[in-house]
């Protein structure tokens, strides 16, 4: 069969074979198979979708597609940790030497940002030396003496999700759970874990905007862990208003260095325990009823700050910026953003601020653009927290002002007000295993 019969086969809204999916990914990532082709064949699968049997066969061939980590010699169960992303979501910073402090081992490949949401790499490269960069056998190393690391993906981990990947970008084919669910999952079988856990982001600053598209994302993902033999579980998480009170880069670290210190935001850290307690469990190191309460222990001892400043060390960097937040990029000016009238914060747009933050240079359009990883957004007012006509509810954190114009007016347009308290969602809106 030609591949245009595989791409006719599809847009028809018939199963692809196993053999089907296997020539597609072989074949894109040999470059055999034209990026026409190819990106016709990724539009019939957004519009037609897939299986769970389909989208299993996509996820093994992509996997196939390159190496896969060993990390069998390396005591101990490794359990792994992704966020499909959003506004403020520095979770993984908090929840990585969260969980090593209790015992855990958490091997972490992470991304850059793209679009509003951030990228756990570059808000790490903020630390002055910290390297992302590091080889298997270096990543492997710093996971022996601390317990944990984060680097971003190797070339040879599943090349196929970034050729594919490449393409949806530019041909409006993102947005599509099988595709997503087999993206997340080619990575995260090949980092080589025992067990994972994930984190779907539900709302107007994540992908899945819809409760019923994120739940159905979070059980696409379990059901591809578990093919694999991943041991897998998903939380379904609100994502309407950014998480914590810093969008950015440094500003962020900040954010997180001081949630270790116990000084954090109640979602934040909410979250951070929560699903520290669900990698505690799956990793043996604590039952159902005192896992949580052992997440809470390590954090408020200093044990998760300590394991913080191990990681930086590790990898190349400051650790000195754990006291001295002056050795992080920083912003030289500030913009503050007016609540339009008195009564209580009703929203915050995450959407609209990861833009706003995006425009004043801390993030990106395009994967290679430059970024200011001293820019960023300050949400001094939470939704349900009362304000006053004209007080500051964001604060725009900038060195070039090029887009500052830009960054205020989506800024103006997240801010929401009632007269009366809002009824605010539950930060976790379920939980897939």
């Amino acid at each position: 069969m030609s591949f245009v019969d595989v791409i006719a086969k599809k847009r028809d809204g018939r199963a692809l074979l196993r053999e089907d999916i296997e020539g597609f990914v072989t074949g894109v990532t040999a470059a055999e198979i034209p990026d026409y082709q190819a990106a016709a064949l990724l539009m019939a699968i957004v519009i037609r979708g897939m299986s769970d049997q389909e989208t299993a066969w996509l996820t093994e061939a992509m996997v196939r597609s390159g190496d896969r980590v060993d990390l069998s010699d390396i005591p101990g169960v490794k359990v792994g940790k992704h966020s499909t992303g959003g506004v403020g979501d520095k979770v993984s910073l908090v929840l990585a030497p969260l969980a090593a402090a209790c015992g855990v081992v958490v091997p972490k490949m992470s991304g850059r940002g793209l679009g509003h949401t951030g990228g756990t790499l570059d808000k790490l490269e903020s630390i002055p030396g910290y390297r992302t960069d590091l080889t298997i056998d270096q990543f492997k190393d710093v996971l022996r003496r601390v317990g944990t690391s984060i680097i971003g993906p190797t070339a040879a981990l599943a090349p196929a999700d970034r050729r594919l990947y490449a393409l949806r970008d530019v041909t409006a084919t993102v947005s599509s759970v099988p595709l997503i669910a087999a993206s997340v999952m080619s990575k995260k079988l090949a980092e080589g874990g025992d067990a994972l856990v994930l984190d779907v982001k539900c709302g107007r600053g994540a992908f899945m905007t819809s409760p019923a598209d994120a739940r159905e994302l979070a059980r696409r993902l379990v059901a591809i862990g578990a093919h694999g033999g991943l041991r897998t579980e998903a939380l379904v998480t609100a994502m309407d208003s950014p998480l914590g009170r810093a969008v950015g880069n440094a500003v962020e670290i900040v954010e997180c260095l001081e949630t270790l210190k116990g000084r954090g935001p109640a979602d934040l850290v909410t979250l951070a325990v929560t699903l520290a307690a669900r990698m505690l469990v799956l990793g043996g190191r604590a039952g159902e009823a005192d896992a949580e309460a052992g997440a809470r222990r390590a954090l408020a001892s200093g044990a998760a700050l300590d394991k913080m400043r191990a990681l930086i060390d590790a990898h190349g960097g400051d650790s000195r910026v754990v006291d001295d937040y002056t050795r992080l990029p920083q912003a030289t000016r500030r913009s503050a953003v007016p609540a339009p009238a008195a009564g209580f914060v009703e929203a915050i747009h995450a959407d609209l601020v990861g833009r706003a933050s995006m425009a004043l240079g801390a993030g990106r359009r395009r994967i290679d653009d430059p970024i200011d990883r001293g820019a960023g957004v300050l949400v001094l007012k939470k939704p349900g927290e009362p304000v006053a006509a004209g007080e500051t509810v964001l604060e725009l954190l900038f060195n070039d002002d090029r887009g500052l114009a830009q960054a205020s007016a989506l800024a103006r347009e997240a801010i929401q007000v009632a007269d009366a308290p809002p009824a605010l969602p539950p930060l976790v809106l379920g939980r897939v295993a």
